[in-house]
């Protein structure tokens, strides 16, 4: 995936945003921290998930399933509210069947937190932002 353009949420200006890079994408104009969201493959997962240097939200997710796209927008708010924190990275499993193989994904939308190249927590399911933010929270809160 190309680098993607990002409006910053402070001060309005559109940014470019690599899918990997070293800390975390910040505005060039005002240095607030920048909404990171961004796709990966088999190619590619390790690079954008693995090494990142903040926790991933991983989605594993397919087009053709309704409660996929449900939960996207609720995924997307909570990548913009912890901006800076978190990064959304969205795994097609049709396009990545070796990746989703290897997280024996067997349900779509399948959910995973890493950190540092680990798997925190998964859970399988479409879920309102609320759930979602108190999951991530509670599995983010008391780690260091």
């Amino acid at each position: 995936m190309a680098t993607g353009i990002v409006t910053c949420l402070e001060c309005g200006r559109r940014n470019r945003v690599p899918p990997s890079a070293d800390g975390v994408p910040r505005c060039g104009n005002c240095g607030h921290p920048l909404p990171w969201i961004t796709e990966a493959g088999d190619d590619d997962f390790a690079d954008r998930v693995e090494q990142a240097g903040i926790p991933v939200l991983v989605d594993m997710w397919a087009d053709w399933c309704v409660p996929c796209r449900q939960v996207s927008p609720a995924l997307e708010q909570l990548a913009r509210d912890r901006a800076g924190t978190l990064k959304l990275v969205k795994v097609d499993v049709d396009r990545s069947p070796k990746t989703a193989e290897r997280f024996s994904v067997r349900a779509v939308p399948t959910l995973m937190l890493v950190r540092q190249g680990r798997v925190l927590s998964r859970r399988a399911g479409a879920a309102p932002v609320a759930a979602l933010r108190g999951w991530v929270d509670e599995e983010l809160g008391s780690r260091p």
